[in-house]
């Protein structure tokens, strides 16, 4: 069973500074039917005007990863990590019993456009801690490539969920397939681009809910970047 969710179904809030998307309920955006999927609570597509951002504010027992389309975002907590975040990087930062932290666009002319997604932890008051790591394109073209999970396999980031989440980058006329063990499912975002999904077409921006479905067929019908969830 796959259901769609469509980039223009999506709840949208324009601040000026951000224009942000929201697959799931957030913030000002509620809607019932669309309160997360399994573990995934949140899939937020954000645009953050040049030199503006979210200022200092608090987060617990939540699983939060970033990762940029384009442009770079800053990124400052109060574990004393200050990086900043570029296409083809991978941030992981686990809330647990309390953090806080900054997320600013440096650029004083080019907007950042990202992807901010929440993911419930399997317990609470798990000790705030910080990962960023970079997966070269070689890495995740035309294939999956692992990019975090919560055993930190193959060198992936560690996130305290049963789930493992992959990257690819895929040229026209490639495809990926991923099998998923009884009892999972899985959720399909398509980053840029275009793809069919088990002969189901998906475009940019769109979101795809997985479930009693043994084989995952991803075709490109046009160059597309796509986040895979595994999820349980």
């Amino acid at each position: 069973m796959i259901l769609k969710r469509k980039s223009g179904e999506r709840g949208h809030a324009d601040h000026g500074w951000l224009n942000a998307f929201h697959t799931f309920s957030f913030a000002d955006y509620q809607d019932p039917a669309h309160m997360g999927f399994r573990s995934l609570r949140v899939m937020n597509e954000d645009r953050i005007q040049p030199g503006m951002g979210f200022g200092t504010h608090g987060h617990r027992d939540m699983e939060i990863i970033t990762y940029v389309l384009e442009g770079s975002l800053e990124h400052k907590d109060s574990m004393g990590n200050g990086e900043v975040l570029r296409p083809g990087e991978f941030q992981r930062m686990s809330a647990g019993s309390g953090i806080r932290h900054s997320e600013f666009n440096p650029s004083p002319t080019e907007p950042v456009h990202l992807y901010q997604i929440w993911l419930l932890p399997q317990s609470a008051g798990i000790q705030p801690s910080y990962e960023q790591k970079r997966f070269p394109d070689h890495e995740r073209y035309n294939r999956l490539r692992l990019v975090a999970s919560q055993d930190a396999a193959e060198g992936s980031l560690r996130i305290h969920q049963d789930a493992r989440i992959y990257l690819a980058s895929l040229d026209e006329g490639h495809s990926v397939n991923h099998s998923l063990l009884p009892g999972r499912h899985a959720w399909l975002q398509v980053l840029k681009g275009a793809v069919m999904l088990n002969g189901q077409p998906l475009e940019t921006s769109d979101g795809a809910a997985i479930s009693q479905e043994n084989q995952l067929e991803i075709v490109a019908s046009q160059s597309a970047e796509i986040m895979l969830f595994d999820l349980i």
